[in-house]
């Protein structure tokens, strides 16, 4: 149950309601979907999504995260109750933001996390290259991160880091192309990561799966007492879930080998996309339904933990990890170490 705790609403116009004990889901006045409210953590709601007003007082009780998204599931707005957690903990986490030595440690960790991730992204991705141009191509930006994750170590401040980080992400998008199946790259291309609004259908796919991501990273960390709001690697903004977005970066790239597989095995097509005035790309409603039911399903496929030395499904690594990030900021002698798949 902790891998399907979450419920996902995606077609517009839906009503939420109360009923008793549980949460109605309404569309066209038609009942579709009823859930005992025990058997939640969060819902989720993309786009305009109706709700009544004694549900969110309902959650907010049971301790139910609300998460509002936008169409390309971008992050609106969170409702939820009092403030749950250590005190002690996030005590801790609080001086430990104020060490710099300890958060440039602790975002070299995750940008190392995500470098890592990436390149293995790549390097598969050059094992099945159809010809012998796209092997060295992608070999080449393999070890062009190989280079970044080198440079890590040497970067003496945030700037630096953040600029080791930005060039490896620029060299690992240039490669997303020629992992797309050849007769869909003209309809899939994407010149590197374009965001608010996505220019084109990889990226509005890729920030839909970074939304789910970030919700699961977010809860994960408040799971576990901390606060998602003061990270490391993210600059400190009001609103803005700089701890979560630290713990997704070496999630990110789980996000882009789902994307992936949808398009190359043809589970969604150019016409699952709808171009938006001004340019933004988005995916339709059907589609969202989909990549959502994708994700979950992706999110039960067991891995190997290389620091627990056994099998965790990859839904709960957010948790796993959140609990990691936690005993390094008690603990002086227990670095945090990233999620990388062996």
């Amino acid at each position: 149950m902790q891998l399907l705790n979450t419920l996902y609403i995606t077609t517009p116009e839906t009503y939420l309601r109360l009923d008793n004990d549980t949460l109605r889901v309404e569309v066209e006045r038609e009942t579709r979907l009823r859930v005992p409210l025990h058997h939640l953590t969060a819902v989720v709601c993309f786009g305009h999504i109706n709700l009544s007003a004694s549900l969110m007082h309902r959650l907010a009780d049971e301790g139910i995260a609300l998460v509002l998204l936008n169409d390309n599931g971008r992050f609106k707005a969170r409702l939820e109750g009092a403030v749950s957690g250590n005190v002690l903990l996030r005590q801790a986490q609080f001086q430990r933001a104020a060490d710099s030595a300890f958060a440039l440690d602790m975002a070299r960790a995750c940008v190392a996390g995500k470098i890592k991730n990436t390149r293995q992204v790549l390097q598969r991705g050059a094992r099945e290259a159809k010809t012998e141009d796209e092997v060295k191509s992608l070999t080449r930006l393999a070890d062009d991160l190989a280079a970044s994750l080198r440079a890590l170590p040497t970067a003496a401040d945030l700037d630096t880091l953040r600029g080791v980080e930005g060039e490896a992400a620029r060299q690992y998008f240039s490669g997303l192309n020629l992992l797309v199946r050849a007769d869909q790259r003209n309809a899939f291309r994407m010149d590197g990561r374009s965001r608010r609004p996505p220019r084109d259908r990889f990226n509005a796919l890729l920030s839909f799966l970074y939304a789910m991501w970030m919700n699961d990273c977010r809860s994960a960390l408040e799971a576990a007492g901390l606060d998602p709001q003061v990270g490391f690697l993210h600059a400190l903004r009001p609103g803005r879930a700089a701890l979560a977005l630290d713990l997704m970066e070496e999630f990110r790239p789980w996000a882009d080998r789902l994307a992936l597989t949808l398009i190359n095995r043809g589970q969604l097509a150019a016409d699952d996309f709808a171009l938006r005035e001004g340019g933004g790309v988005s995916l339709e409603v059907d589609a969202r339904k989909a990549v959502v039911v994708a994700y979950q399903e992706r999110k039960q496929e067991e891995l190997n933990h290389p620091l627990l030395a056994q099998t965790v499904p990859l839904g709960l690594v957010p948790l796993v990890q959140a609990r990691l990030l936690a005993r390094a900021m008690r603990d002086e002698g227990a670095p945090y170490v990233p999620f990388v798949a062996k």
